[in-house]
């Protein structure tokens, strides 16, 4: 449910911060109070696009926030972690919005996600209905899921779309293939000759890096032999050498340290450069004898790399991208070469996915044709109360030619209003009063299918007369028993039946309008119900406290 909702220069409200609480609550207020900036500001926590127009006069930016509370999360976990983002049901699920002059942000428990996001996350989170707001209701696809929301058919539905997009898969792969342009024979001779060139040439993805480091090595053989053997040379020179001045050095240390024996720990790093450059002649000799590299050996290095630099030229700058073009090649000529087998076994890929998915949708339509007929009667059992005294409902399923996404037929929600007159799609109905209290009554009907947190109905009892606008306001007290119902309502008889009663009011302080949002409980309720009633008096008050007592 929506525990708090804080709107700052939004319009004509400052600053308004509203704790709610469950069941049926009222919002009323004189005409121009204000009253709109709540459902502004709900529209802005789904995702509605911003205008600056709706800053207040005289500030830079404007901002709301709602703090939501969910006892069952799933499906807004899932959209969270699909983005990137990470939600625990057991926390609280705050949006805030912040519309400025030059730029607009949105925030998810503080961090910053785009405009579609927060729409996905909306409609899961409320459902807002007002004179103009019920395309949800319109559209086949949400009567349908309303439908199979009733009838339980939640894991059939799944299973069935699921079977579908596999079909989708296998279809759409057959029709490429069978759809593909005959390959010439120019371009298979070329993919062969791709294929095979590559391959001869025996690369392996890890092999560059030691082939041009034995090819460098290789090409300067000349220099390193030259460089190694002077480096022995000095080492190792009968007269000159190193190791033979070491020798001299180390008979001259001996000397000394049987003059001063204190000198021995002076000298003492001599013996072990000694053993060092010994051994360094000893590996320079190795390295000498490795140098000595075959002619025939030099030549096939060379050989090789020229060899990679050209299929580089060719097919990419790199080993594994020569091998990808091989790669893809190959199996574009396994395609062609193989192209009928390839074909049927497409085909048969695509009949048996289309028989699993027959099965699934008979299963799913049988659920469905029989659960139609009971929410169609509930739902004419809600119209009744309504005010629809002989009005008529029904939902036509129509086959389809070929599946969707929802199965192997449509739903569309018939209704009519006077006897004898024929039933219309819900979409074809004008009257925003008729279509407002349909509303009521089809979500009434699936008030315990109904997962949505929060419902907010925007002035729909208007137009109807007294004992309708009650029957509505009786219908959103049995919701609000079920779920948190915002009721923006003009009519007395819907206030009366709230659990919890706000009033909108306009004020001028200083030369500024301001809204404000306050409870009413007790006498200020009855006055403000006697006010709706258009009048004072006995006769007034007593008529609203016989509201208020049902």
């Amino acid at each position: 449910m929506l525990t708090l909702l804080k709107i700052r220069n939004l319009a004509l409200v400052d600053e308004l911060t509203w704790e709610l609480d469950r069941g049926l609550i009222g919002v009323t207020g004189e005409t121009g109070a204000g009253k709109s900036v709540i459902v502004g500001a709900l529209k802005l926590v789904l995702g509605e696009r911003a205008e600056k127009s709706l800053i207040r006069t005289g500030e830079d930016h404007c901002s709301v926030e709602a703090v939501f509370q969910l006892t069952t999360a799933e499906e807004i976990s899932h959209i969270l972690q699909a983005n990137g983002f990470e939600f625990d049901a057991a926390d609280d699920l705050i949006i805030r919005r912040v519309i400025g002059s030059t730029t607009n942000r949105q925030f998810i428990n503080d961090s910053p996600v785009t405009l579609g996001l927060l729409k996905k996350i909306g409609e899961h989170l409320v459902d807002l209905h007002g004179p103009h707001d019920h395309q949800s209701l319109l559209s086949t696809e949400r009567q349908m899921a309303m439908l199979d929301a009733y009838a339980g058919a939640d894991d059939s539905v799944a299973s069935y779309r699921a079977l579908w997009h596999e079909w989708r898969t296998a279809l759409t792969d057959w029709q490429e293939l069978r759809d593909a342009d005959a390959i010439s024979t120019r371009e298979l001779d070329l993919l062969r000759h791709q294929v095979e060139e590559i391959n001869a040439a025996h690369f392996q993805a890890d092999e560059e890096a030691e082939l041009m480091n034995r090819y460098r090595r290789a090409s300067s053989s000349a220099r390193l032999v030259e460089n190694t053997s002077a480096a022995i040379a000095l080492l190792s020179d009968d007269e000159n050498g190193i190791l033979h001045q070491i020798t001299d050095l180390q008979r001259l240390i001996r000397d000394l340290e049987k003059l001063d024996p204190s000198t021995s720990d002076r000298c003492k790093g001599l013996a072990t450069a000694s053993v060092e450059l010994q051994d360094l002649e000893a590996t320079l000799a190795d390295y000498l004898d490795e140098l000595d590299t075959n002619p025939e050996e030099s030549a096939a290095l060379e050989d090789r790399v020229n060899l990679l630099e050209s299929l580089k030229r060719k097919y990419g700058g790199s080993i594994a991208s020569i091998l990808e073009t091989r790669d893809e090649a190959a199996a574009r000529l396994d395609t062609m070469e193989n192209r009928s087998e390839k074909l049927a076994t497409l085909e048969a890929r695509v009949t048996h996915k289309r028989r699993e998915l027959d099965a699934a949708a008979a299963k799913l339509s049988s659920i469905r044709r029989k659960s139609a007929p009971h929410l169609a009667k509930e739902i004419a059992t809600q119209l009744k109360d309504l005010g629809f005294k002989q009005s008529a409902f029904e939902i036509s399923l129509i086959p389809l030619s070929d599946p969707s996404s929802q199965g192997i037929e449509s739903a569309d929600f018939l209704f009519g209003p006077n006897p004898g007159e024929p039933l219309h799609p819900l979409r074809n109905i004008a009257s925003s009063g008729e279509i407002s209290r349909v509303m009521l009554a089809v979500k009434s009907a699936l008030a315990d299918q109904d997962a949505t947190p929060l419902m907010v109905f925007d002035e729909i009892d208007a137009n109807v007369g007294g004992e309708v606008a009650k029957a509505v306001g009786r219908k959103m007290a049995v919701l609000g028993a079920r779920h948190q119902v915002i009721a923006i309502t003009h009519f007395p008889q819907v206030a009366a039946t709230a659990a919890k009663h706000f009033v909108v009011q306009k004020e001028v302080s200083q030369g500024r309008t301001r809204s404000r949002l306050f409870p009413v409980i007790g006498e200020a309720r009855i006055e403000e119900l006697v006010r709706m009633l258009g009048g004072g008096g006995e006769s007034a008050r007593a008529m609203a406290r016989s509201l208020l007592d049902g």
